[in-house]
């Protein structure tokens, strides 16, 4: 039986590999769950109260557990392209015992109100996009003024490696480096200063080796400044509106 259309022109499908990895233990434990704790230790206050959260690029819904554990939010959305992995979404949400309203649609696109959702999570979902600039814009306009965008993403100096390129299907024309995102979220209007980012050095962001000489002690991490950075968290705030 084949699969359903993707619901985005420009959409790039994953390999085979890709879609597995994005169910296994690595993703979930180590990648998916340490963002989302790292996300929320960037914030200046508290968030939100029962926001109503949207996880843009929701995928195979493995975010979903971790979202509701760390934000409590009323209101549960997920949206993604690919009609395959909204169908596995709504049986993670259905294993896990929680409501979670899913749509289709394209990133650059979303089927949502203006100024309706609270926290926008986009986890390592931005660079698999071509549109980029439409989809910030996008995720802009459906965060309500003071609503928060949870931005993780792999830079271009890990997405344009060997192993990657060679596991993994990206656009490679539209990646960028950690302040390439960084002054594209400031172009859309959004503001956030140096302590609503953070700069992972984790092991599986290091192509190269995945830290296996640091883990052996035979070599130390670079600090931030003097080291081409992989990865970039930012907790992102579309401004109040004035009075």
């Amino acid at each position: 039986m084949s699969r359903p259309p993707f619901l985005s022109d420009s959409y790039v499908e994953e390999t085979r590999f890709g879609f597995w990895f994005l169910r296994s233990h690595t993703w979930q434990h180590h990648v998916l769950r340490v963002a989302i704790d790292d996300l929320r230790s960037l914030f200046d206050g508290e968030p939100p109260a029962a926001p109503v959260l949207l996880d843009a690029g929701c995928g195979q819904g493995k975010s979903f557990k971790h979202l509701h554990r760390v934000f409590a939010p009323s209101k549960l959305l997920g949206t993604d392209a690919d009609p395959h992995s909204l169908a596995l979404s709504a049986a993670e949400a259905q294993r896990l015992g929680l409501e979670v309203e899913l749509r289709g649609s394209d990133c650059a696109h979303l089927q949502l109100a203006d100024a309706s959702v609270d926290i926008l999570f986009c986890h390592q979902t931005f660079h698999h996009l071509v549109e980029q600039e439409r989809a910030l814009a996008e995720f802009y306009r459906v965060l309500k003024p003071g609503g928060y965008l949870l931005f993780a993403e792999s830079t271009e100096a890990y997405i344009d490696t060997w192993v990657i390129r060679w596991l993994f299907r990206h656009p490679m024309h539209v990646q960028k480096s950690a302040e390439g995102y960084l002054q594209m979220l400031r172009g859309q209007g959004f503001t956030f200063t140096t302590r609503n980012v953070s700069y992972p050095y984790l092991w599986w962001s290091r192509a190269k080796d995945f830290g296996l000489l640091e883990r052996l002690g035979l070599r130390r991490p670079p600090p931030v400044g003097q080291r081409e950075e992989t990865l970039v968290n930012v907790v992102a705030r579309k401004p109040l509106e004035q009075a």
